[in-house]
């Protein structure tokens, strides 16, 4: 008899248990929804691995972010994509961020996410006469107008006591500049991996390279609207994190990343993983890109590129908060 009290007292408090239970579950808030994000990227681009690996292996889910990444062929359409509305953030080079600052749009940089001086360069062809630096003059080089492929140009035939009227640009898309050099449209061009190193694969023994590591440092970056970043900013923060952590992925792990990144994907292997070395990933924002992007104005103004004649203070295009809440000693802009 007493075992039939203690197991209908036990069935009593198994229900009022669960009664509890249902209750608390009602009452409680339900959990946050992910927070919806487009980031236009130049997949294309080796510099964009923190993005595609925060994807790939889950580092943006980690931190409740459901991202769509949109993928461009150049920095430049990327940072259009957020100026458009179609995206909210973008990763480019110093370069479209100094015009847009010299238009006056209010674009913020929140991260530099990598660096290397390994990546830019000219691939010309020997049966056009392009056999030496010094070859290049007189002849028809394309670029793509208003990036570093352009810079990069300016900068290397300055390098060659020549100036840039004493050849003739030719305006492309950067995914166009290989086929535009493979028809013979133009003599060289100057440009970006991976299209440089797909072009000399394609061409073989005709083609003749020039490296513009003297001549250009990219520097790669995560960049928004100032409107986002006032409305968003933990929301950016949580990207940062995740980036941090792709980052670091693409840091340690190049031969996982040569499979999944769009940018090596297509290209021989070991070249890719020869080069690894030379490619710096990770979050920062540092006084050098201040004094990177200064440099360029100087040489857009110098041009007669863009809208103003007067070099902007760029420091009212850095977004400071954001990664020194999440990374605070990358943070060596001086403000």
């Amino acid at each position: 008899m007493r075992s039939r009290n203690l197991q209908g007292l036990g069935g009593l408090f198994l229900l009022f248990a669960a009664v509890v239970a249902g209750l608390w579950q009602a009452r409680r808030p339900p959990a946050p929804l992910a927070q919806h994000i487009t980031i236009a990227a130049n997949t294309e681009y080796v510099g964009a691995c923190a993005v595609v690996a925060a994807q790939a292996r889950g580092f943006f889910a980690a931190q409740g972010l459901q991202v769509t990444v949109l993928p461009f062929s150049s920095g430049k359409a990327s940072l259009q994509a957020v100026l458009d509305g179609k995206a909210d953030m973008a990763t480019v080079a110093d370069i479209p961020i100094v015009f847009a600052a010299m238009d006056g749009l209010p674009v913020k940089v929140m991260a530099t996410l990598f660096r290397t001086g390994k990546d830019h360069g000219i691939v010309g062809r020997r049966d056009h006469g392009v056999v030496t630096p010094a070859s290049l003059k007189g002849k028809r080089i394309g670029i793509s107008q208003g990036t570093s492929s352009h810079f990069t140009l300016d900068v290397f035939l300055n390098w060659q006591r020549m100036e840039g009227r004493e050849v003739t640009m030719v305006n492309y898309k950067p995914e166009e500049l290989g086929g535009a050099l493979q028809r013979g449209e133009v003599d060289a061009i100057s440009g970006w991996e991976p299209f440089l190193g797909a072009t000399r694969k394609q061409l073989g023994d005709t083609a003749v390279s020039f490296s513009g590591e003297q001549a250009y440092e990219s520097i790669y970056n995560l960049v928004a609207l100032q409107r986002y970043t006032t409305e968003r900013p933990a929301a950016i923060q949580r990207v940062l994190r995740a980036l941090g952590d792709g980052g670091a992925f693409c840091e340690r792990s190049p031969q996982e990343m040569h499979a999944i990144l769009p940018a090596t994907a297509r290209l021989n292997r070991a070249e890719v993983l020869a080069a690894w070395p030379t490619y710096h990933f990770g979050l920062e924002l540092d006084q050098s890109l201040l004094l990177a992007l200064e440099d360029r104005a100087r040489w857009a103004i110098r041009n007669h590129l863009g809208n103003s004649r007067e070099v902007p203070n760029f420091l009212d295009n850095m977004y400071l908060d954001g990664l020194g809440e999440v990374r605070p000693t990358a943070v060596t802009v001086i403000h």
